[in-house]
């Protein structure tokens, strides 16, 4: 395996593997990258639906947080999670239980939130569905939520007391959390267009009054 020095790393484009010191002193607040093992992945842009989906979602899941007084959230897609040493993944969506957020660091999260949630692209879908949920389940992450719109394929796997995911059902066409007690959105809600209400969806979940 080929290293790229530090110093080479500030002007020349995106490294292909580097050291872990040196893929942090490299990637800033800006880029959207992960670290898995000497290598270095460079996350492509969004599209508009795959955007729309993690600010909804993020929004209602930070509400709710937020009402409730439960910890911390992160739906900007471009914080770092230090799962072990030499892997480093950017979930769409965190939560940290408040009684543990003295995992946040300044600019990552050293171990495992307690909630991610990843919408899946089109170069993601091996990452997302099989890569992710290995080392997701292997970290500890009590809760791991996948929305796959192109699929129309949602599932929240929760973590259980052997230390293995398995999924929690859908009820009434609705995906609910276990970590989140009370919390749940309709499936629905991520195969429609762009145009997501997010103030209806929070007064029909219940976090704001109707």
């Amino acid at each position: 395996m080929s290293i790229i020095l530090f110093d080479e790393m500030k002007t020349a484009s995106p490294p292909r593997f580097a050291t872990e010191d040196e893929f942090e002193a490299w990637c800033d607040e800006d880029t959207k990258a992960e670290y898995v093992d000497g290598e270095v992945i460079v996350m492509t842009p969004a599209s508009i639906e795959h955007d729309s989906g993690e600010t909804t979602l993020g929004n209602l899941i930070d509400l709710f947080v937020k009402k409730n007084k439960l910890g911390w959230v992160s739906s900007t897609g471009n914080f770092q999670v230090r799962l072990r040493s030499g892997l480093r993944r950017c979930p769409d969506i965190i939560f940290v239980e408040k009684s543990r957020i003295d995992i946040i660091q300044k600019t990552y999260i050293a171990g495992a939130p307690d909630l991610v949630v990843e919408f899946v692209s089109p170069d993601s879908v091996i990452r997302d569905w099989h890569e992710k949920y290995i080392e997701y389940e292997a970290a500890g992450i009590c809760e791991y939520w996948i929305i796959d719109q192109d699929q129309q394929r949602a599932v929240v796997y929760s973590l259980g007391d052997d230390r293995r995911y398995q999924p929690i059902a859908l009820k009434d066409g609705r995906l609910y959390s276990r970590v989140l007690s009370g919390f749940w959105v309709k499936v629905e809600w991520f195969w429609q267009d762009s145009s997501f209400d997010t103030y209806k969806m929070a007064k029909e979940i219940g976090i704001i009054e109707r």
